[in-house]
Parts: structure tokens; C-alpha cells; sequence
């Protein structure tokens, strides 16, 4: 196993980027032998640019930028785990561009454990949060790790109910671990580090730039065993990142929405070119040979708890529909005072089983 600082170091050379590193370990096998190279040595790697060979000669500064950096890192509290380290995620280690070093924060053990990926839209509706966040609350229920990008909408959710199922989430960031983005998620990310794995491939300080998360993205597929996408959009982050599972031999789930929903073409077009169906929980565990699937009734319609609710209140949410209703017309379809309708409505809005729109339109949530 290479030392850390020759992994890190290398890593922070200018313009070398992932895709020069592997070829320069691939042709000296160890960081450290890439940094004590000569010009002349260095010439001899195919696909190596004049301007890197400039940078990576610069030993002494290339050192101490790495040295810098394991500073920092002791100050922040933050790991690094490099390729080679015996620790290092087995099944992030088999793609083709797996980062050299990975900066983590919390419970490093959970990057070996098994793992799905649950992603989809920012903008995600609350059919598309309550979805995500009652399939991961499930998958940690059968020990399976989540994975997800701590973007706002269905990676939000993904990864509040893995913490609300009392199970394992991994965060990976598009930015240094010490830079919090989207600000929204401060607390989420919080939680993450108490309870679970904050990673990034990148050094301390780094900008969330948009670049950085299509590379994010190869990440959150290659420590997964599966992929589930919630609510995308045709073209979106998450559809590249189903791309980059099916590459590497993973599997892929997609979560059916509303046929006229543009959030959801995505995940269609998933499903039309043979990504797997999710209705619940099961479906995606049955994928996975050996796992327990035994006594498994958690399905998308009843992703929350409804029993002991009165009466009235069930009586309201049979009529209501997964297609907006006017407030009125959902008056006019019970038996019910508006001002009774009004106030079961503002319950079940509360219990996260209703969702009002602009407009004053409310539509059901199960």
C-alpha cells in the first residue's frame, strides 16, 4: 500500500485530472514512483500532455501541497482512503475512472457495506419525496445502505428516511466536505455525519461548480449495487447517472409517476428501455439473491402509516385522487360540512398524506 501522501499528492497536481493519473499508475504502478519520474520518463506515458509533464516535475511542490492538504484534513477531522487501501469500496474500485483518493467524513465502515442508490429531480413533487423517503426508510429496514447526492428533492428525501428508518445513508458531494451546498441541507448534512458517511473525491475548499456533479455521479453508482430513479426529467443528472449503472453492470429501478408528468419522462423512458418497475420495497430486494424478503407488505400506497385515523378522514381520502381536485369539488364529493372538510384536509396536509397546490388544488399522496 502506497503512502497517503503520495496518493493525495498526486491527485492535487495541476491539470492532471483522474484520467492521466490511471495512466500514469498504470504505466509506474505506484504514485510514488509517478512523482520521482523524469521528464524524459514521463514522455514515454501515451495520452500525457506536455503541460502535465510541466507540473508533475515539480516534485517538491507537488509534495507540499499534498502535505498541506493532510493538514487540513486533521484540522477538519476528515479521512482520506486511497485506492489501495484494503478499506477502499470493492465495488467503486472495479469502474474504470474510480477516484485515487476519497476524502470521507463519519462511519467510513458503511462505504463496504451493501448499498443502493436512490436518486431523481430536485424539483421532485410530494408524490416523488414521500416515494423516496418510504423507500429508504424500507431498504434500511432489510439493512441495505443508501446512497444518494444530497441534493435538494428525492436525494433530500432519500436520505431523511434512511436517519427516520434508524438506518445507514452515505452522502457524496460534489464539492470539498467542508463546503455545505446546497445551504437548504445544513441540517441533513449534520445528521449525515452523526449518523452516517459524508464522501467527495475532492480536497477541502472545493466550489460546488457544475462539472463536478456528472463526476459525483460515477460515484454514487459505483458503490451501489443498484440504482432507483424517482421522478427525472428526460434529460437530468440522474438518467446520466442509470447510464453509468447499466455500464458498470449494475442493476436499475425506476419508480412509475404520472403518465403526463414531464418529471417523470425520465423514468419512463427507463422503463421503456427495461429498467425494473418499483411498486414497493420488494422489488427491489427480490434483485438481490440471499437478502431477507420474508413478510415484505410495504408497498408505494402504503409507504405511511393510516391506521387510527377517524373515521371522516378515511372517508375523505377515498375520494381524493392522485390528480388535483378544487377544494370545492372535493366538498361536493362527501357527505361533510366544508368547514369539517377544511379542517381534516389541514390534518391530513400535516400527516403527509395530502398535498395542497397553488391554486388551492388538493390531491392525494398514497
Amino acid at each position: 500500500m502506497a503512502p497517503v501522501l503520495d496518493w493525495i499528492s498526486l491527485s492535487l497536481v495541476p491539470g492532471l485530472g483522474v484520467t492521466g493519473l490511471w495512466k500514469l499508475i498504470d504505466h509506474f504502478t505506484e504514485p510514488g514512483n509517478v512523482l520521482q519520474a523524469s521528464s524524459k520518463e514521463l514522455r514515454q506515458v501515451p495520452g500525457i500532455r506536455s503541460s502535465q509533464i510541466e507540473n508533475l516535475v515539480r516534485r517538491d511542490e507537488n509534495l507540499q501541497r499534498g502535505r498541506d492538504e493532510l493538514y487540513r484534513m486533521k484540522q477538519a477531522g476528515v479521512q482520506a482512503l486511497t485506492w489501495d487501501d484494503a478499506l477502499y469500496p470493492e465495488l467503486l474500485r472495479e469502474i474504470p475512472d474510480a477516484p485515487s483518493v476519497l476524502y470521507l467524513s463519519g462511519k467510513k465502515e458503511l462505504l463496504r457495506k451493501k448499498c443502493i442508490a436512490i436518486v431523481g429531480s430536485r424539483a421532485a413533487t410530494g408524490y416523488g419525496r414521500k416515494v423516496a423517503h418510504s423507500l429508504a426508510k424500507a431498504l434500511v429496514s432489510h439493512s441495505m445502505t443508501v446512497v444518494s447526492g444530497l441534493a435538494l428533492g428525492i436525494d433530500a428525501r432519500a436520505h431523511w428516511g434512511a436517519l427516520d428508518g434508524s438506518g445507514d445513508t452515505i452522502g457524496v458531494l460534489g464539492c470539498g466536505l467542508d463546503v455545505v451546498y446546497p445551504r437548504q441541507n445544513e441540517k441533513l448534512s449534520g445528521k449525515i455525519l452523526e449518523k452516517g458517511v459524508l464522501v467527495s473525491e475532492y480536497p477541502l475548499g472545493t466550489r460546488p461548480e457544475g462539472f463536478r456533479f456528472p463526476a459525483r455521479n460515477r460515484i454514487i453508482a459505483g458503490l451501489s449495487r443498484g440504482i432507483v430513479v424517482v421522478e427525472a426529467a428526460r434529460k437530468s443528472g440522474s438518467l446520466i447517472t442509470a447510464q453509468l449503472a447499466l455500464d458498470y453492470g449494475r442493476e436499475v429501478f425506476a419508480v412509475p409517476g404520472q403518465i403526463d408528468s414531464h418529471k417523470s419522462s425520465g423514468s419512463h423512458w427507463l422503463l421503456q428501455q427495461g429498467a425494473k418497475l418499483v411498486q414497493g420495497v420488494e422489488d427491489i430486494l427480490e434483485e438481490f439473491p440471499g437478502e431477507d424478503t420474508a413478510h415484505l407488505s410495504e408497498t408505494l400506497e402504503n409507504g405511511k402509516e393510516i391506521d387510527g385515523l377517524e373515521p371522516d378522514s378515511l372517508l375523505l381520502l377515498n375520494v381524493l385522487e392522485p390528480y388535483p381536485q378544487t377544494r370545492d369539488q372535493v366538498i361536493d364529493s362527501v357527505e361533510l360540512p366544508a368547514a369539517r372538510v377544511n379542517e381534516l384536509l389541514l390534518l391530513l396536509e400535516l400527516e403527509g398524506l395530502v398535498e395542497v397546490l397553488p391554486g388551492d388544488n388538493i390531491r392525494s399522496l398514497l
